[in-house]
């Protein structure tokens, strides 16, 4: 299931109280150049095309820091901007503005690249059925921030962690004994929690195939066993991993898989430049 913004009220606070922590500590001595009254505006441009995502984080930091500074969006979370685009206008103490600023930038840069980088893949499987699935592999601390980018850009949410869900893989196979005793153990531990299997050949696929899972993971798998799995009778969802790369989206778009996980929707982001200037 994807994350919805209105879960992530808590995890916002508590992201942006820590980062707000983290850079100003004792306090801004540089911002002490200033003088405490001091009024001014600040316009937040982006340099290069993105979908924006990340509003809500932006918003926290100054609220955090200084509920009187006002923020005035010209675009909305999840709109698709050109470069140069002017992003919002922001009224306030100048210490404000130039101590939140780098917090500020730092979510929206980070969570606008998620998003920009899932729109490009969901475009990829535009017009099929297929889903384009995030990872656990996410920045420390910013799980449901990044999962949550994800969707706004047009992908979807693998699991969230290790307890929404059993993702069962090699070494947990391993050390259970199989793949069949691994299943049975899961389903009489948690049978209301979703089961996932990753297997390494079709041999695999057809022993998890023959169990009531929820879905099968093919872990790199080879073109020949790719073919077989298409053939194969089961009706269980499928879903790829494993290097998958824009390219290789667009070549198995037409093959029998309901989903693609990818873990460069949120490990090999790239963070989008803006920037935020005093008028």
């Amino acid at each position: 299931m994807n994350i919805q913004l209105n879960d992530l009220c808590a995890d916002i606070t508590r992201a942006v109280a820590t980062a707000l922590q983290e850079d100003i500590g004792s306090g801004d001595i540089t911002a002490e150049l200033l003088p405490a009254t001091q009024i001014n505006n600040a316009q937040l441009i982006t340099r290069e095309d993105c979908v924006v995502c990340g509003i809500p984080w932006f918003d926290e930091v100054f609220a955090q820091l200084d509920s009187e500074v006002r923020i005035d969006w010209h675009v909305h979370e999840g709109q698709p901007v050109v470069a140069n685009t002017h992003l919002a206008t922001l009224s306030g103490k100048a210490r404000s503005l130039v101590t939140g600023e780098r917090t500020a930038l730092n979510f929206l840069q980070l969570l606008s690249g998620v998003a920009t980088q899932s729109r490009t893949y969901a475009q990829l499987v535009a017009g099929t059925d297929i889903k384009i699935l995030d990872t656990r592999k996410t920045i420390p601390g910013l799980r449901t921030a990044q999962k949550y980018a994800v969707t706004v850009g047009g992908c979807h949410n693998h699991r969230i962690g290790l307890y929404d869900a059993f993702l069962i893989k090699e070494n947990h196979i391993a050390a259970c004994g199989g793949i069949s005793a691994a299943i049975t153990k899961a389903r009489a531990l948690h049978p209301e929690k979703p089961i996932i299997v990753e297997v390494e050949n079709y041999a695999e696929f057809c022993e998890a195939a023959s169990h009531p899972v929820t879905r099968i993971m093919l872990d790199n798998f080879s073109e020949e066993d790719l073919q077989k799995v298409s053939a194969h009778s089961s009706d269980i969802p499928v879903e790829i991993s494993g290097n998958i790369t824009e390219t290789e989206i667009a070549r198995l778009a037409h093959t029998k898989i309901s989903a693609m996980s990818s873990g460069s929707l949120t490990k090999h982001v790239k963070a989008i430049d803006l920037s935020l200037r005093i008028v």
